[in-house]
């Protein structure tokens, strides 16, 4: 399967944002986006902010590219949640940034066993993940309310796992995901995720006008 495989701090910069890619190191003072700023890499970066804002098209595929790298998802995948949102019913969009949310392992990252999306995969693709008390490696398995999402009992002295855990509440945890009745390093989904559950600068409807061309 693809990966991207480069320094993802660079998709931060791209996309002139926080895109909370790289865990803990995105809170501290090291993180690139707080010693640059907001100017894409490269040696073409400082031309690039000197033009004008961008309009149309180009504010469409940036806002795209924004959210597929926050899900840290490649191309044909994203098109496919969009295809699949489209069918369903509702406002599109929408649909597709729930999609997305249900991600098994951004359900992970949002329950606080990892402190990175791309750091919940890699929990999830090696074994360290239970839905219901049933091994799921898959890391784009639908997750759905009532699942219980929990960390395998041999993984839980993980430091990676335990040093996330730790810090989770420092982060913050959406309104559908809660902590399971009387088990550690579990969490409950407590209901299917809403709008307001998602970051609140993504323009989805930017991502749809893309697609509808």
């Amino acid at each position: 399967m693809a990966r991207y495989r480069d320094a993802v701090c660079r998709l931060c910069r791209r996309e002139g944002a926080k895109l909370f890619l790289k865990g803990d190191r995105c809170y501290k003072p090291s993180c690139p986006i707080e010693k640059r700023g907001t100017q894409p890499p490269g040696q073409h970066g400082n031309s690039m902010r000197r033009g004008k804002a961008l309009v149309g098209y180009g504010q469409q595929l940036r806002e795209k590219q924004k959210v597929k790298r926050i899900y840290f998802i490649l191309e044909g995948q994203f098109r496919n949640y969009f295809e699949k949102a489209a069918r369903q019913k509702g406002i599109t969009g929408e649909n597709l940034l729930f999609l997305l949310e249900r991600r098994l392992d951004n359900a992970v990252y949002r329950a606080g066993f990892s402190t990175s999306r791309r750091q919940a995969r890699q929990l999830v693709n090696h074994g360290h993940i239970e839905v219901n008390g049933r091994k799921v490696d898959i890391p784009s398995f639908q997750v759905k309310a009532g699942d219980v999402v929990s960390v395998k009992d041999a993984s839980r002295k993980n430091p990676h796992i335990e040093g996330a855990w730790q810090t989770a509440a420092g982060r913050g945890r959406p309104s559908w995901i809660a902590p399971a009745d009387g088990a550690d390093m579990s969490a409950r989904v407590a209901s299917l995720p809403t709008r307001a559950d998602v970051d609140r600068s993504i323009n989805e409807q930017l991502i749809v006008e893309l697609y509808s061309k």
